[in-house]
Order: structure tokens, then C-alpha cells, then sequence
């Protein structure tokens, strides 16, 4: 059986510092955004999807 999503990174916009890792389809055709707590900024900043 083939493995449907993927890891990919969630990357800080300011420092650019990867903080999380998580889940994504594999054909999905999208980049993933989220807002997060980056402990590096010490604040909640927007984190986009960066590959392993």
C-alpha cells in the first residue's frame, strides 16, 4: 500500500527557523500556511510549508 501524505516542515517568515513539522496529501497541489507560536520570535508569526 502506498503512503498518501507526507512530512513536511512549517518554517518561520521572520527567522526562518523550522518549528514544526506535520502532514500533507501527497498530490496536493497547495502550500500550507499557518499561524504559530515561533519560541525563537517569542511571538504567534505565520509559518509556510518547506520540504524536508
Amino acid at each position: 500500500m502506498k503512503n498518501k501524505e507526507r512530512h513536511v516542515f512549517l518554517e518561520c517568515t521572520e527567522c526562518r527557523n523550522r518549528n514544526y513539522t506535520t502532514y500533507k496529501r501527497l498530490r496536493a497541489d497547495y502550500k500550507l500556511e499557518k499561524s504559530k507560536f515561533c519560541p525563537f520570535c517569542r511571538k504567534h508569526t505565520a509559518h509556510k510549508e518547506k520540504k524536508l
